[in-house]
């Protein structure tokens, strides 16, 4: 299944860097790069400026700021580029090590408690700023000669006896273990190719790329769309759609995706005030919040007076800037269920940085039980019940395709109305309690009593009937709407949503040759149902046939609750499953939650146009 980005893919990124990403430039015989890297002598006069406020929040943000642009051009396809890089980069700690610092910031800077007594306070305090990037540099980049510059420059502080923090590297995934991920130093992957652009878009390693590479077809497509919508053409400015980002991501206290888009805000140069909160953005972006909160748990909720709200009046949006900011929101409430439900852990030298202002709920919920009552002892006892094993499951997919059994549309309808019941009853079973949001991100979530609801339970039926994908579906309705509306992402999201629809290896718990199509779709199918989807065609007995009941309690946490996800409950399901398999159903729950959320979206975008 193994495919690379074609020629016009590499094009479009190639051009979408030139708008964006940093340059170096040749100026007096030697290179000067822009927008990113300081100079000595103001990257200290930042730091003695961080010193000298007294707003603990301005500083954090002056960190993000400083340590995400000194090692920005790191991140280029040209090797002399980065050789460039690495002498300035090398060349600045070698000048601090010396404690070769500017009169004026020594003057201004304040005694430093560290016991670093031969270097300047300034100067340690730049070196303990960005050592922990460059540790995350030496043992995690794609490019075998940065990696070899970081650790020669880490060998330097040591034999200069600094102690700086240290940086414990974590594994990508606190649920799978990392000798069975892609290893972003290996050349010789076939994934490496997928890294590396990873690593050139997120300027930086980062974990969900290296989990998602045990399915390198499915990367390919999603790094084209996650760098399409935040970076390619398309009528928002970038500091808003990284904004919108972080709001999507707070519905579900994703602090992982909240540190990530905040730091990419902030190398947008969007205005920091905003990052104290949802008080402080501007009154166009306040008015996408209750979309925001309406699409990330109870979509069907969407209507086409909150397309007109949004259109009509001051501040008002596009219609193309709404379906913008529609897939933007779509993409990051699902992207949350992915984070959760494999177990993503924060990057090393970007939790030093997100400690500042909280602990990560990532990390914090794959490791503790949510709640000790009864309810929760109900769950896991129910969990923990026999699965019945994958050669059971293969003869019943045989059973299925085998039999010619004819149902009529009455029948089908009743059997997704049973499958929908019995969701209810796994929300009686699942805990309720919705963990509390944290410090760190309280200031981006609205209403956090608002979370997913059953939709059996969604009131008057005549008011909210069922969706009816045959009445309006992603491949007759809403592609052709996004693409008109905003060129070329419906082909994106096209391709996306088939490969994780689609791909196989015709194998299953180590089985081969196996046929897993109506396994896939009873996922897919089951996820949707769960949103008041459904599909005219699919026998929805199929679901119960092939589902257990604890595998679905498993995604229904990941779809509707996915902070609430831990450790045990990802071990407790799919036993026999390799992990590379249990990381195909999360990519079905991501694509089939957002396809789910933009088909009620996009209605209500079309009903408003007509």
């Amino acid at each position: 299944m193994m495919s690379h980005i074609d020629g016009k893919t590499c094009r479009h990124l190639s051009q979408s860097e030139m708008f964006w990403r940093p340059t170096l430039t040749v100026r007096n015989g030697r290179y000067v790069c822009y927008r990113t890297v300081r100079s000595g002598q103001e990257a200290l006069r930042v730091a003695a400026d961080r010193g000298a406020t007294n707003d603990q929040e301005s500083k954090v943000y002056a960190d993000l700021d400083t340590v995400y642009r000194f090692t920005l051009p790191l991140c280029s396809r040209e090797t002399h580029v980065r050789e460039a890089a690495l002498l300035h980069i090398e060349k600045l700690f070698n000048q601090w090590l010396n404690g070769l610092c500017s009169p004026e910031v020594v003057t201004q800077s304040h005694s430093n408690d560290s016991e670093q007594d031969t270097i300047p306070p300034p100067c340690y305090s730049l070196i303990s700023l960005h050592a922990p990037s460059i540790a995350s540099l030496a043992n995690l980049c794609p490019f075998e000669d940065v990696r070899d510059k970081s650790k020669h420059i880490l060998l330097m502080i040591k034999e200069k006896g600094v102690s700086v923090p240290e940086l414990r590297i974590e594994p990508p995934s606190n649920f799978i273990p990392h000798d069975e991920l892609p290893d972003p130093t290996d050349s010789t992957n076939k994934t490496h190719g997928l890294l590396v652009e990873a690593f050139l878009q997120n300027n930086r390693p980062d974990h969900v790329s290296q989990v998602m590479g045990l399915h390198p077809a499915y990367l390919e497509m999603f790094l084209r769309t996650h760098h399409y919508i935040l970076r390619g053409d398309g009528p928002l400015p970038f500091d808003y759609r990284h904004f919108i980002a972080i709001m999507a991501a707070g519905r579900h206290q994703c602090s992982y995706l909240i540190n990530q888009q905040k730091q990419e805000f902030v190398l947008q140069g969007g205005d920091q005030s905003w990052l104290k909160g949802l008080n402080q953005i501007p009154k166009k972006l306040r008015d996408l919040y209750e979309i925001n909160k309406i699409l990330a748990h109870r979509p069907w909720l969407i209507n086409k007076s909150h397309i007109e709200k949004l259109t009509k009046g001051a501040d008002s949006w596009s219609l193309a800037e709404v379906v913008h900011a529609i897939v933007l929101l779509t993409h990051f409430h699902s992207l949350c269920s992915f984070v959760f439900g494999c177990g993503i852990s924060e990057e090393a030298d970007r939790q030093m940085n997100a400690e500042k202002t909280k602990a990560s709920p990532v990390e914090a919920s794959n490791n503790k039980v949510l709640s000790s009552s009864p309810r929760s002892k109900q769950v896991r006892d129910g969990w923990s019940e026999a699965e019945v094993g994958v050669e059971t499951l293969m003869e019943r997919m045989k059973t299925l395709s085998e039999r010619a059994q004819e149902f009529s549309a009455e029948e089908r309808a009743k059997r997704f109305e049973r499958v929908e019941s019995q969701s209810v009853e796994l929300a009686m079973a699942l805990p309720s309690d919705t963990p509390a949001v944290q410090p760190g991100i309280q200031h981006f979530v609205d209403d956090p009593a608002f979370v997913y609801q059953d939709f059996a339970k969604r009131g008057e039926v005549s008011e909210i009937p069922t969706f009816r994908v045959q009445d309006y579906s992603w491949d007759d309705h809403g592609y052709s709407l996004v693409n008109r509306l905003y060129n070329e992402v419906g082909n994106l999201l096209d391709d996306k949503f088939k490969v994780a629809y689609n791909l196989t290896y015709y194998t299953m718990g180590g089985r081969t040759d196996v046929d897993t199509s109506r396994f896939r779709r009873a996922i897919w199918n089951y996820i949707q149902c769960m949103y008041g989807i459904r599909h005219d065609d699919y026998d929805y007995g199929e679901v119960n046939q092939l589902l257990e009941r604890s595998l679905k309690a498993f995604i229904k946490s990941a779809c509707c609750f996915p902070e609430r996800v831990t450790k045990a409950d990802y071990d407790r399901v799919l036993r026999e499953f390799k992990h590379s398999e249990k990381v195909h159903v999360m990519m079905m729950v991501l694509e089939a939650r957002m396809q789910a959320e933009l088909l009620y979206a996009l209605r209500a975008v079309m009903r408003y146009m007509t």
